[in-house]
């Protein structure tokens, strides 16, 4: 059986010529490829909050990804947890693949249905994604894994047929639904197009936020 290696204080955090993403937005981490005892690994670095007012919320970042990804340990479409250094880095399994957004070519629908299916089961679980886009689905082996659960929200039982609950898994279903008619030209049932709907309350609130945006640039 194959073992995880493990993320630790002995980790050397070197990006060399592995970085992946540069985080250049507000708390968004530097994201590189390290060599783990032998195997690749994915690490999430937010140390250059350390030290700053920021330093709190970026280790409830790391704290709160590792919950989600330790509560996922074991399933095929998300990456193993190895462990987090610091407070203020987050090592995860790398994952060989292309991402959805890099226009996989000949991506079946067979890769979409198993993703339904994922989603189906995370939300199930009540996990919603909340950031699921193509650069968050990678490609392995005709495998879907999903990436990037900083967004990712567990409501406890009793919460999750609260409207807003509902909410979040239709736009994890809804952004599902775009990728696989981006991709394959499946457009919606009406079935599936009904389910999508946004509810009325929801538009209202959409419309009343547009509505003080524009109020808002139109004073500046």
């Amino acid at each position: 059986m194959n073992t995880l290696p493990t993320f630790d204080g002995d980790t050397p955090l070197v990006p060399a010529n592995q970085l992946l993403k540069r985080g250049e937005r507000l708390l968004e981490p530097d994201v590189y490829r390290i060599e783990l005892q032998g195997r690749l690994a994915v690490v999430k670095d937010y140390r250059r909050y350390r030290g700053t007012p920021l330093s709190p919320v970026a280790r409830l970042l790391v704290r709160h990804e590792a919950k989600v990804l330790r509560t996922l340990q074991g399933w095929k479409h998300a990456p193993a947890l190895l462990g987090t250094l610091g407070g203020l880095a987050l090592g995860m399994e790398f994952i060989p693949g292309d991402t959805l957004s890099a226009g996989v070519q000949g991506v079946t629908q067979e890769v979409f249905d198993q993703l339904q299916s994922a989603l189906a089961r995370l939300h199930a679980a009540g996990i919603t994604h909340n950031d699921l886009h193509g650069t968050n689905v990678v490609i392995s082996a005709g495998v879907p894994v999903l990436l990037d659960f900083t967004s990712a929200l567990r409501a406890p039982r009793w919460m999750r047929n609260w409207p807003i609950i509902r909410q979040l898994r239709r736009s994890d279903m809804k952004n599902l639904v775009k990728m696989r008619q981006r991709l394959t030209g499946q457009r919606p049932s009406a079935e599936q197009a009904a389910l999508l709907a946004e509810p009325g309350w929801v538009q209202a609130v959409r419309g009343t936020w547009k509505h003080l945006y524009r109020r808002i640039k139109g004073q500046q």
